[in-house]
């Protein structure tokens, strides 16, 4: 199976784009656009579609990966950039012991259980901070075939919210909280690496949460 790696770049100076950043649902309906309308009904996953906001030197950046290329001739004019690239050579590249940089933007969580929810007046799920999202982070890493060797303390991010108008239901609050993990890591199962990479981690992969990805880290010489 080929994935498909896309970098957009967003003009700030497009409404469409301030729009669509402000908002993690006004997001996932424009990288969705990008595909075929008629793929059922969880086109996301039937498409592989996993993407994450990200801050850079040169201004945001949305990175989409996806099972199927997406058509970035559907974004609208003057929307920004985009370049997508297949990611073969890094799928090829994955082996037991190779050192490789991680990085996953994801909504660590922890579900208290019933009675624990009634005494203390919890939610369903308990968004993790500190300690006990990196504790969560290392338990999803050897979930996914990774065993790390460093580990930068997780960094909090603006939630991922916005409002979903499901058809003939009122709207509905979106609200996940998120968490960048980055460090290195040695690939110890590539069969789970490689479901890890393809269907994401933890909770909102349809909001901008989940996608791993890797680079092979270089060897000293």
């Amino acid at each position: 199976m080929t994935l498909w790696l896309t970098r957009i770049v967003p003009d700030t100076r497009s409404q469409d784009a301030r729009r669509d950043l402000a908002d993690a649902v006004g997001t996932h309906r424009r990288v969705m656009s990008l595909f075929p309308s008629d793929a059922g009904p969880d086109p996301r996953a039937r498409f592989g579609v996993l993407f994450r906001g990200e801050d850079t030197p040169r201004g945001p950046h949305i990175l989409v990966q996806s099972t199927h290329e997406p058509d970035t001739g559907r974004l609208p004019d003057g929307y920004g950039t985009a370049l997508t690239r297949r990611l073969d050579a890094l799928m090829d590249a994955i082996r037991p012991g190779l050192t490789v940089h991680y990085r996953c933007v994801a909504s660590p969580v922890r579900k208290p259980g019933a009675t624990t929810r009634a005494l203390y007046g919890l939610k369903a799920v308990v968004p993790l901070t500190g300690a006990a999202a990196d504790e969560w982070w290392l338990r999803q890493a050897d979930r996914s075939g990774l065993k790390p060797l460093t580990h930068r303390p997780a960094q909090p991010l603006d939630a991922a919210g916005g409002e979903r108008r499901p058809r003939g239901s009122a709207p509905q609050r979106v609200r996940h909280a998120r968490t960048q993990f980055d460090g290195t890591a040695a690939i110890i199962d590539t069969d789970q690496l490689k479901t890890a990479l393809l269907n994401g981690i933890g909770r909102g992969k349809a909001y901008g949460c989940g996608l791993l990805s890797i680079a092979p880290a270089r060897q000293p010489q």
